[in-house]
């Protein structure tokens, strides 16, 4: 196989909290639909997506897997601790407020079999005036104290808000309480896991008309009540063609660059690259070929792709392995 820059069909997902803005970047979002989630690049048991283009076209990415391993993943991107794809890229749409929300650690007892912890991170694409997160506890509250405010409903007194504009970055490693606020539009880089432990829903029904199931026990269990090292930072880069880093993991690195002009990369052979086109439009080149690329398109880079250049006007996000 000759490497080259892989598209994916995405995984649209409804969510009771979801809209219709992420038809705006061409997804297949109909109208007054509730589209929360697009899982843009995905090999999950909830959604594994599939390539659009070129010649492994239809291949899920459980197949890409199976047949070309190393040389789309990675050296390190192969040894993924559930043997699948170790990232999942998402665009969210978050018309009303989601769950306020805790992810576990891959040690957590709790965990479905086959499942990964969950630790993630936010760019903010889009906000509208006044929007605003939720992003870890207020300081002093423990356990004892947040379980007897989950019990008298005043959860919410014991929550941090935190106001948002597009180009704000959060990093929330598993433990961290939080939830987005209705009004943004998201990138998000996060583990391959799909647990997500309810803490407060606003006592508002599913799609399917019942009442979302909340996780109190686990919840309690797995929130770092000290600080799990979350952080945020808002992401002017200091110039074009350069790369702002934003988060580093143990799972994932994510970095901000502004494109002007043309920009000579690589990939290395240990690590696939992940491009989020945050903004803008372009292409990207690669041994003699080229392909157009805009806002709200995901690109997995193969290891083996070696040199490429982005050309154009673009933000972008580049994430890979640590």
């Amino acid at each position: 196989m000759k490497s080259y820059p892989l598209k994916f069909i995405p995984e649209m997902k409804e969510r009771v909290w979801g809209g219709n803005s992420l038809a705006k970047f061409g997804l297949p979002v109909k109208e007054n639909s509730k589209i929360g989630e697009g899982w843009m690049i995905g090999d999950h048991p909830n959604g594994t997506t599939k390539v659009a283009n070129g010649e492994l076209a239809g291949l899920g990415l459980d197949e890409i897997r199976s047949k070309y391993g190393e040389l789309i993943f990675g050296t390190k991107g192969i040894n993924s601790p559930n043997g699948r794809f170790p990232l999942l890229l998402k665009l969210l749409d978050c018309e009303d407020d989601l769950s306020v929300q805790v992810h576990p650690g891959d040690d957590y007892a709790g965990l479905p079999e086959g499942e990964l912890g969950k630790t993630e991170m936010w760019y903010i694409l889009e906000a509208k005036p006044g929007a605003k997160i939720i992003y870890g506890l207020k300081p002093g509250t423990t356990r004892e104290s947040l379980a007897e405010a989950i019990e008298g409903k005043r959860i919410l007194d014991y929550l941090q808000e935190v106001p948002v504009a597009a180009g704000d970055s959060f990093y929330i490693p598993a433990g961290t309480v939080h939830a987005l606020g209705a009004g943004v539009l998201v990138a998000e880089v996060q583990q391959n896991s799909d647990t997500v432990y309810r803490l407060y829903d606003y006592d508002r029904p599913g799609l399917d008309g019942k009442p979302r199931e909340l996780h109190i026990e686990d919840s309690l269990n797995v929130i770092a009540y000290e600080g799990a090292g979350a952080t945020r930072m808002t992401t002017e880069v200091p110039g074009p063609n350069q790369w702002l880093k934003l988060a580093h993991s143990p799972y994932f690195i994510v970095e901000k660059g502004v494109v002007n002009g043309r920009w000579e990369l690589q990939t290395s052979k240990e690590t696939f690259v992940i491009h989020i086109v945050c903004e803008g439009s372009g292409q990207i080149s690669w041994d003699g070929e080229s392909m157009p690329i805009k806002a709200g398109e995901c690109l997995l880079l193969p290891a083996s792709l070696e040199n490429y250049q982005l050309e154009g006007n673009l933000t972008v996000l580049r994430s890979y392995l640590p």
